[in-house]
């Protein structure tokens, strides 16, 4: 009768001296630890990724030990370990250094190519797989019409700081959840005249165009004039994307690229905004200046622009603007 009411205590004995054996220098493996983390999650972690076989085992013997709470921190273990050897890691507080984020800095005005090239200089991330993902649909913008595939346009200018273990999907994402928060705030769904993708594609015009901030709404408010009056848009930054990019400057011989992103031949807007935009630039885009603008031509070395409403009067500062030697 002792021997049956004793072998349950020897089994357990039996069982932790097991759980106590040394253990092994299996697969590296990296665990995080936050300060909110007990010693009852801590061991299940463990457990988790094959440090030790019991988080029960791991429980008794950190009690026994005195062992816990423990600093917050990345630690580098083995499968394999063992208690007593996970323990003391744990025990002599972080032993990985915690990777920083990358900084992301994403200018205005940049294509879709041009943001995966950034994104392709960060350590372990790939442009083309960037460009890949952006291209293949399966991540889209709220303000991203059914039949368009393209997120030209839609991914926002901004810094970003890139997490050690965030690929280029949740980058991409990030970056039109941003473009969409950003499209919520100012009411680009609310639009007038123009369905909200048309009016990021003025936007991304406007962007290419205006060098200053005053400049926007009434560039802005050309477009529209010109949109209304049936007039071909006739925007060199639209040549710059059909040709893949400047410098060097649009040509007139660039005015005749037979393209849809050719507004020197097509009426109407490009199929797809031409760059990215800043707030400001979407801000322009939806609240044109009320002026019957129709031409403008640059007019100072600051990048101001002149405007007109004739084209005697843009004939006028196109000769002046020359006579500076701004064309």
């Amino acid at each position: 009768m002792l021997a049956v009411l004793a072998c349950p205590f020897v089994l357990a004995t039996g069982w932790f001296a097991y759980q106590m054996r040394p253990g092994s220098a299996g697969k590296a493996v990296t665990i995080g630890i936050t300060k909110d983390m007990g010693t009852s999650e801590v061991a299940d972690l463990l457990a988790k990724k094959g440090v030790i076989d019991s988080a029960l085992a791991f429980n008794v013997w950190a009690t026994f030990a005195g062992s816990g709470p423990y600093d917050e921190g990345s630690y580098r273990l083995h499968q394999g370990q063992g208690v007593r050897s996970a323990l003391s890691v744990l025990k002599a507080g972080q032993q990985v250094a915690a990777v920083p984020d990358v900084k992301l800095f994403l200018p205005p005005g940049l294509t879709n190519a041009q943001i995966a090239e950034r994104v392709g200089q960060i350590p372990g991330r790939s442009a083309a797989k960037f460009l890949a993902v952006v291209n293949s649909n399966t991540i889209r913008s709220k303000y991203q019409p059914p039949d368009v595939t393209s997120l030209e346009g839609l991914l926002f200018p901004d810094t970003y700081f890139v997490g050690a273990r965030e690929r280029e999907d949740a980058i991409a994402r990030r970056l039109v959840a941003r473009f969409d928060e950003i499209g919520d705030k100012i009411g680009l769904g609310n639009a007038q005249n123009l369905t909200p993708y048309q009016t990021v594609v003025v936007a991304s015009l406007i962007q290419t165009e205006a060098k200053l901030a005053e400049d926007a709404p009434l560039i802005s408010a050309v477009i529209r004039n010109r949109i209304r009056d049936g007039m071909q848009l006739q925007v060199d930054a639209t040549l710059c994307y059909a040709k893949g990019g400047c410098p060097p400057a649009p040509t007139n011989a660039d005015k005749a690229i037979d393209s849809p992103y050719n507004t020197y031949k097509i009426a109407g807007l490009p199929p797809t905004p031409i760059a990215s935009v800043t707030e400001a630039a979407l801000v322009a885009a939806l609240n044109p200046t009320a002026v019957p603008y129709k031409f403008y031509v640059v007019s100072d070395a600051s990048g101001k622009h002149a405007f007109a409403t004739t084209l005697a009067e843009h004939n006028r500062n196109v000769a002046a603007a020359r006579a500076k030697g701004l064309l």
